[in-house]
């Protein structure tokens, strides 16, 4: 649900004043890629709540209408069409309250029918039930999660606005990031104020950055600036909110939500007019009245692992939701990754729409099964059990004519993993709920997730968290509790994926806290093999390791997606080549 907090200020505002001033809405909303409809009706909702407070402007995120990233849909001519007429749906529904809103400009010559045309990431100014005019956003990102560049034309203009008798100029989302660059433009060109939108994707230690950046950007131009980021799940993104406003001398003036939408009100005074002959287009008159000043509201800051938690758990709702399911299954064995699962669906879905399966084999251990039931009553989650012996033994017994005489290996144990897929898959084919995978990050790395088992599925809630991470993670999740939700033995027993007798992860991997700074240095840092051992890692540990990272390509790339939570996850910003000899020392 949207709120409205109506009772934010620049601290040195008070009572009654006639400076320049404006009385901003940042409407962090939570918008669908495609749902041209949906995200027009959320902004119209939104605009109306500015209007309400008296605001002179409502901002909304980068590419509010066809919600971000759109990807190959601008390439429709017809999709791109769409998305003008719900933008004039829109800015019809305008008044005093001007509005500031991302969408797909069309260039000249856009028809339905033609292939790739020209199109522009725009934010359109929108006032008394029209289109004024557009800002082109100029700085296109190419790098990482974004691929701006195969759709977009860089804007070039530097168009100046007046709204409230102050002058405004807007930027988009990466023009805020380049030194020297369209901001620094704005500003020369005599805007008193830059409201910018965005639509920047989370991952840990973002947000420090983020802020750090809009403050250095602020007191470099010496000119305030209203920051709005987007909410939700898309895919693998998740865009976290926190939409702020930095006043000249970098101090925040008001501070939103994270993971949660949010309708911001700030009252801002700024500075006096930089006249230098740039004429802006009028928006809105200043009105006569006085503006009355209101107290700040600057939303507390989760702490790390509350904003990695609260990512977990939006990124799982939006994706199961957003797809159109109301419930999930999945494998409950009674290790600490599919707990870690169990809570994150529980709390993203609510424990009646979670459906945990038990599925024990020969090999499962007494206390797994317990572990699982007792965290699923602690839970309040739905829990069956189907033993998965019988199918297992007819498995091995209608393979002995072509096993003939060979030894067991990891065959027979994967066998396992992919009754168990089939078995929860048929589980979400006969009641239509979604499957959730339990792998993590570390266990993605080094390719000890059973393609067609494990990996059966639709959406991997821990895909990109670290095996230590999800103990840090389980652990904080009892403190936050205050009980123990999660059983103490899933958090203090050996990993085991329990495939063959006293089964155990160290056998065959090094310790996680040994594992898993390795695997953040060879698949986040992009360091080779040679790299680690120059560095004084182990030679023998490093290439095997290395070379684990290398071949399990094709399994990632088969896998299914799970939030970014990381600088660098297993999908669309890390695209290695499946077929590779490069070694890098290994």
């Amino acid at each position: 649900m949207i709120t409205s907090d109506q009772n934010a200020t620049t601290p040195t505002l008070a009572g009654v004043t006639t400076a320049p001033s404006l009385r901003v809405a940042l409407c962090q909303i939570d918008t669908i890629v495609g749902a041209l409809d949906h995200n027009t009706d959320l902004a119209i909702a939104a605009l109306r709540q500015a209007e309400q407070a008296g605001c002179d402007v409502a901002i909304f995120p980068e590419l509010t209408i066809p919600g971000y990233p759109p990807e190959d849909l601008v390439l429709k001519p017809r999709f791109v069409a769409d998305n003008v007429v719900a933008l004039e749906r829109l800015a019809a529904a305008t008044t005093t309250t001007a509005a500031i809103v991302g969408y797909v400009e069309p260039g000249d010559g856009l028809t339905v029918g033609s292939s790739y045309p020209t199109i522009y990431n725009s934010a359109a100014v929108c006032s008394h039930g029209r289109v004024v005019g557009n800002y082109r956003k100029h700085q296109l990102p190419n790098y990482g999660v974004f691929d701006e560049k195969r759709y977009f034309t860089p804007g070039t203009e530097l168009p100046l606005f007046s709204i409230a008798g102050v002058t405004v100029g807007v930027s988009i989302c990466e023009d805020l990031w380049i030194d020297g660059g369209p901001v620094d433009g704005l500003v020369a060109a005599g805007a008193q104020f830059i409201l910018n939108i965005n639509a920047s994707p989370y991952y840990q230690g973002k947000p420090a950055i983020r802020e750090a950046l809009v403050r250095r950007r602020a007191v470099g131009g010496n000119v305030p600036i209203a920051y709005v980021n987007l909410i939700g799940g898309q895919d693998e993104l998740i865009f976290d909110g926190g939409s702020v406003v930095i006043a000249a001398d970098g101090s925040v003036v008001a501070q939103a939500l994270m993971f949660d939408e949010q309708v911001l009100i700030a009252d801002f005074a700024v500075g006096e007019s930089r006249p230098n002959g740039t004429e802006p287009i009028t928006v809105t008159e200043r009105s006569s009245a006085s503006v009355t000043g209101l107290p700040p509201v600057i939303e507390p800051a989760p702490d790390q692992m509350e904003q990695l938690w609260s990512a977990l758990v939006l990124g799982t709702r939006d994706y199961v939701r957003n797809n159109g399911f109301t419930d999930i299954c999945f494998g409950l064995s009674g290790g600490v990754d599919s707990t870690l699962v169990a809570a994150i669906a529980a709390e993203a879905l609510g424990p009646e729409h979670v459906h945990a399966i038990l599925m024990p084999s020969r090999y499962s251990s007494e206390h797994s099964v317990s572990d699982a039931e007792q965290l699923s009553i602690n839970l309040g989650i739905d829990y069956r059990t189907i033993e998965i012996e019988p199918a297992h033994s007819a498995m091995l017994e209608m393979l002995i004519p072509s096993f003939g005489d060979l030894e067991p290996n990891i065959t027979e144990e994967n066998i396992q993993s992919r009754i168990r897929g089939v078995t929860w898959m048929a589980i979400s084919n006969k009641f239509g709920w979604l499957v959730l995978v339990g792998g993590n990050k570390s266990e993605m790395a080094v390719g000890y997730a059973t393609l067609y088992g494990d990996t059966a599925g639709a959406y991997a809630p821990i895909k990109d968290v670290w095996k230590l991470q999800v103990y840090e993670l389980c652990r904080w999740y009892n403190e936050r509790a205050g009980s123990e939700v999660i059983p103490t033995h899933i958090l203090t027993k050996a990993p085991s994926a329990e495939l063959r007798p006293d089964q155990r992860d160290d056998e065959s991997l090094p310790p996680y806290d040994v594992l898993d700074p390795m695997l953040v240095s060879l698949v986040e840092d992009d360091m080779t093999a040679f790299d680690l051992i120059e560095a004084g890692g182990d030679e023998a540990t490093v290439k095997r390791i290395a070379r684990l990272v290398d071949i399990a390509e094709f399994k990632r790339r088969q896998s299914p997606l799970g939030p970014r939570v990381s600088p660098k996850a297993f999908g669309r910003d890390r695209r290695m080549p499946i077929t590779n000899r490069y070694r890098g020392g290994a």
